[in-house]
């Protein structure tokens, strides 16, 4: 009995994440990716599988690869040029825990706030919450390290603010 009831616990499960919703939306094409970022910047250019548009003041870049079936969106920050070890370290550490869907990178001599996600089943609010993010992972480097406003938890971010938190309520006892 105690043997059938484990099978069953380890079975059960696994055939729960089988079943897959149907979508809701149609497939993401560079075409459908275009005429979101269109909407949000009617400046748009398009250069082949390239989006070059800006947001809250930001230049982005989506780069849409449909043969590989993926998809970058990209925020230049800094050069990368002088990054020390602690720096790399905080970056890391942020894209475990509180970078959220978007992630530090370097390439080309360059820092960058990205997204990336397979083309075809990105929906469009993941596309704009991903997009978010990677702005705010921009805006916040050197500072709070955050794609956004949650933390998902399990690193070392929330060791790092609460030592923040706590500096500055000692400060604050002070004046």
């Amino acid at each position: 009995m105690l043997r059938a009831l484990c099978f069953t616990l380890i079975l059960l499960p696994g055939l729960a994440l089988s079943q897959e919703t149907p979508p809701t939306e149609p497939p993401m094409t560079l075409e459908r990716l275009a005429n979101i970022v269109l909407a949000l910047d009617p400046d748009l250019v398009v250069r082949g599988p390239a989006l070059e548009f800006t947001l809250d003041d930001i230049p982005v870049v989506v780069i849409a690869d449909t043969s590989a079936d993926r998809m970058r969106a990209m925020v230049p920050i800094a050069s990368a040029e002088g990054l020390t070890a602690d720096d790399m370290m905080r970056m890391m550490q942020a894209n475990f825990d509180s970078a959220l869907d978007a992630r530090y990178a370097v390439a080309h001599g360059r820092l960058w706030g990205v997204f990336i996600h397979p083309l075809s089943p990105l929906e469009k609010d993941q596309l704009l919450s991903g997009l978010v993010q990677t702005i705010t992972v921009a805006k916040t480097y050197g500072s709070a390290y955050t794609g956004g406003a949650a933390i998902f938890g399990g690193g070392d971010s929330n060791g790092i603010y609460q030592d923040l938190l706590d500096e500055l309520r000692k400060k604050g006892q002070e004046l």
